[in-house]
């Protein structure tokens, strides 16, 4: 069945700013849907469960994984993380647009399931600026940090594995171009058939698209 909601996979090494991205996205455009990601590690200070994450136990993840209700999961710095399959299946139902924060791992197994799925990577201007945002954030012990930064590079040449790619420099512009392949992506034929399926009918025009190439 056709679904006029889209999903938006964000991919990003640790630090790179994804999650702030997200929330100020969120901010300016409640419609969206925020999946919520399962994981077993233990919560950051200011997290809390089921806004910032669902927090399992390991067992509790694994069989969760068994009963085939995630959409995706991955092994991260020996840790558990996964989507539940019922929020994004649930927000495609009601014709919604749900965004993912979600590793490169995570967002290829999405794709084996939702081919349509928009991938958009965040990079950080430098690997001496990513290394400054893990240490400012205060989150994380300095082995913690070390070996994020270790990671970050295998991460980072997963970048074309996604249709964009936002380098997140300046926030504020960041945020606008992450705004705006919301927006293109919105205006996409195929969505704009469904979401206006009456119109098209009034107007003639095929539900399928069909691009013609010179």
């Amino acid at each position: 069945m056709s679904s006029s909601g889209n999903i938006f996979m964000v991919v990003a090494p640790s630090g790179a700013g994804k999650s702030s991205l997200v929330n100020a996205l969120l901010e300016q455009d409640p419609t969206i849907v925020l999946s919520i990601s399962c994981t077993t590690r233990t919560p950051r200070p200011g997290e809390e469960d089921q806004k910032h994450y669902r927090f399992v136990s390991a067992e509790h993840f694994l069989a969760m994984r068994e009963r085939q209700d995630m959409l995706e999961w991955a092994e991260v710095h020996g840790n558990f993380y996964g989507t539940p399959r019922d929020r994004v299946e649930q927000a495609l139902s009601d014709g919604s647009d749900i965004i993912l924060e979600i590793d490169w791992q995570g967002a290829r197994q999405v794709r084996q399931h939702y081919p349509q799925a928009v991938g958009i990577f965040i990079l950080p201007p430098s690997i001496e600026a990513l290394e400054a945002r893990l240490k400012n954030r205060g989150q994380d012990a300095p082995q913690v940090i070390a070996r994020r930064l270790l990671a970050a590079g295998g991460e980072m040449a997963h970048a074309s594995d996604c249709e964009y790619v936002i380098i997140n420099q300046e926030f504020s512009t960041a945020l606008t171009q992450l705004g705006r392949i919301v927006c293109a992506t919105r205006l996409r034929y195929g969505t704009q058939a469904v979401r206006h399926a009456e119109l098209f009918v009034q107007l003639g025009i095929s539900k399928t698209a069909s691009f013609i190439s010179s």
